[in-house]
C-alpha cells in the first residue's frame, strides 16, 4: 500500500514539475534571425589605395548590396510587474567569403548587450547602436541602402564610429504625446583615463500623425579599449543631425542634414533628400540625392544621387537593382556602395548593382 501511494505521489510530483518548466518557458523566448544579401556590383572608376588615382572600372561579388548581411540572437523574459530582461547579439557576415563583415571586426561586432525594459523606458548595457546611428537610419532618403544613401558618406569619412559602441550604457524613454528621448554613455574602458575614447549620444523624435522629426548628436574621443577592434570604432569627432519625413499613403518624402566633424581634418556639412513609392505591394522605388561640402575648403565638395527598385518575391526573399553617380572636387572622395566602392576618386563615377537579399 505504502509503495503505491509512493509512486502515486512521484507522478503528482513529476507533472507538477513539468508544468512549472512548462510555465517558466512560455515566459521567455530566443529568437534566431539574419539577413542574407549578396549581388553583383560594377562601378566606371575604382580607387586605387596606394595611389590614390583611378585604377579603372571593376565588376565584382560584393556583399551586402542593398542592407548589410548578418544573423542574431535576441531574447526577452517576463520578469512581472512590467518589467521583461531583453538582451541581443548580432553578427556581420561577408557572403563573398564567408568571412566577418559590416561590423567592428569581431564576431558579434554588430550587437552584443544585455538590458531591462518596462512602461518607464529601456535601459540597455553592452556593444550597441548610438542614438545618433539610429537617427540617421530612420531620416535616410533611402532607407539606408548600402548603395547610394548616405551609409557609405558615414562609413567612408568614420568607419563605424559612433554606429558601433563598446562599453556603452543607454536610456531610451517611453513616447509620451508623439515624443522620445534617448541618451547613451560609453566608457572608454582604460584604467585612469576617463576621456580616452569616452563617448556620448543623445537623439530626440516626434511624431505627429504622418510627421516624424528627428534630431541628434554625438561625440567621441580617440583610445580606449575599443580602439583596439579590427575596423577603426573610437575616430575623434562630433556629429550633428536633424531630418524629417512624411507618408503620403504610399509615398514617404524625406530630408536631412548632418554635420560630421573631425579637428584637424574635414567638417563635412550634408544636405540630404529623397523619397521611397510603393508602386505595388511587391514592387518599391526609390530615389535620393546627397551634396557635401567641407566647411574647412568648400573646394572639397561632391554630389551623389541613386536611384532603385526592389521587387519582393515573398515576404521573405527580394530582388533588387540599384543605379548611382557621384561626382567629387578637391580632396573629397566620396563613394558609390559601402561594400566594394568605400572610397570614391575625383571626377564623376557611375554605378550600378543587382543582387537578391533574404531575410530569416
Amino acid at each position: 500500500m505504502n509503495s503505491h501511494r509512493r509512486i502515486a505521489g512521484a507522478v503528482v510530483l513529476c507533472t507538477s514539475l513539468a508544468g512549472v518548466g512548462t510555465a517558466a518557458h512560455a515566459q521567455g523566448s530566443v529568437t534566431l534571425y539574419g539577413i542574407v544579401d549578396s549581388g553583383i556590383l560594377y562601378t566606371s572608376k575604382t580607387l586605387n589605395p596606394a595611389t590614390g588615382q583611378n585604377a579603372g572600372h571593376q565588376l565584382s561579388v560584393i556583399t551586402g548590396g542593398l542592407s548589410p548581411s548578418v544573423f542574431g540572437l535576441k531574447g526577452t523574459e517576463d520578469l512581472g510587474g512590467g518589467f521583461h530582461a531583453i538582451f541581443n547579439l548580432e553578427s556581420g557576415i561577408n557572403l563573398a567569403n564567408g568571412g566577418v563583415a559590416d561590423s567592428n571586426g569581431n564576431f558579434f561586432g554588430r550587437q552584443a548587450w544585455v538590458g531591462l525594459t518596462s512602461d518607464m523606458g529601456t535601459v540597455k548595457a553592452g556593444l550597441q547602436y548610438s542614438p545618433f546611428a539610429l537617427s540617421l537610419i530612420a531620416s535616410d532618403p533611402r532607407n539606408v541602402s548600402f548603395f547610394g544613401s548616405g551609409v557609405p558618406i558615414y562609413i567612408g569619412g568614420v568607419f563605424v564610429t559612433g554606429i558601433f559602441n563598446s562599453n556603452a550604457i543607454s536610456y531610451s524613454s517611453p513616447t509620451i504625446a508623439g515624443l522620445q528621448g534617448s541618451a547613451m554613455l560609453a566608457l572608454g574602458g582604460t584604467a585612469g583615463d576617463f576621456q580616452a575614447g569616452r563617448q556620448y549620444s543623445a537623439r530626440l523624435s516626434y511624431k505627429l500623425g504622418q510627421l516624424v522629426i528627428d534630431a541628434a548628436m554625438y561625440s567621441g574621443n580617440p583610445g580606449g579599449t575599443a580602439a583596439s577592434t579590427p575596423t577603426p570604432s573610437t575616430v575623434a569627432f562630433s556629429g550633428r543631425t536633424i531630418g524629417a519625413s512624411y507618408r503620403f499613403d504610399s509615398l514617404t518624402v524625406r530630408l536631412l542634414f548632418v554635420n560630421y566633424k573631425i579637428a584637424g581634418s574635414f567638417d563635412n556639412r550634408v544636405y540630404g533628400g529623397g523619397f521611397s513609392y510603393e508602386v505595388t505591394p511587391t514592387v518599391n522605388v526609390d530615389a535620393g540625392v546627397w551634396a557635401t561640402s567641407d566647411g574647412n575648403d568648400t573646394s572639397n565638395h561632391s554630389i551623389m544621387a541613386a536611384t532603385g527598385l526592389t521587387y519582393s518575391l515573398s515576404k521573405s526573399t527580394a530582388c533588387y537593382g540599384q543605379f548611382g553617380f557621384v561626382n567629387n572636387h578637391g580632396a573629397m572622395n566620396t563613394g558609390l556602395s559601402t561594400n566594394g566602392a568605400l572610397m570614391g576618386v575625383r571626377g564623376s563615377t557611375l554605378g550600378a548593382d543587382v543582387g537578391i537579399r533574404h531575410l530569416f
